[in-house]
């Protein structure tokens, strides 16, 4: 019998969960599937508001994963305080949206919440753009930022879970 590994949750939240963080969820699956670690990370994503509970992710965020190859699914749903008390990480798009995720944590809070960009080698600490309403140009600008984001995170949570 081999031991099992152990799985760690990673969830993205952006605003309204139709743009940003679906696909930060999604970039970072498709990477860690490439490296073989699909089975390692419960990968999810949800959004502070809940202005789109149940819609699909918007079209043209579909459309960029696409065009990386990536295909994005499943419907918007509103982060809990469940999400941010239990362990795991919690990755933030922008710092509206970290504040929000600190104070809905409670005191006895399990996940670690952190930035997407804290792991941006070009502009750590700054905000993920909220694409929503510009042109297709902003989506593929959030992706690159989102793609070596993740690839940074995933880099770290491999390291730390002795999964490299």
């Amino acid at each position: 019998m081999t031991p099992s590994k152990a799985v760690t949750p990673v969830l993205f939240v952006c605003l309204g969960n139709i743009c940003r963080s679906p696909l930060a969820e999604g970039v970072f699956a498709h990477l860690a599937a490439q490296r073989g670690m699909a089975d390692r990370f419960a990968v999810d994503s949800a959004g502070t508001a809940g202005y789109h509970v149940g819609e699909g992710v918007d079209r043209r965020s579909r459309a960029v994963a696409a065009a990386h190859g990536i295909r994005l699914e499943g419907a918007a749903r509103q982060v809990s305080a469940a999400d941010v008390d239990r362990p795991g990480v919690v990755v933030a798009m922008d710092a509206s949206n970290l504040r929000f995720l600190k104070g809905l944590a409670s005191k006895r809070s399990r996940a670690e919440i952190v930035l997407m960009r804290d792991y941006d080698a070009v502009e750590p600490g700054a905000g993920v753009p909220d694409p929503y309403y510009g042109g297709p140009g902003g989506f593929e600008e959030v992706y690159e930022i989102i793609e070596r984001s993740c690839r940074a995170l995933l880099d770290e949570l491999a390291k730390r879970t002795g999964a490299e």
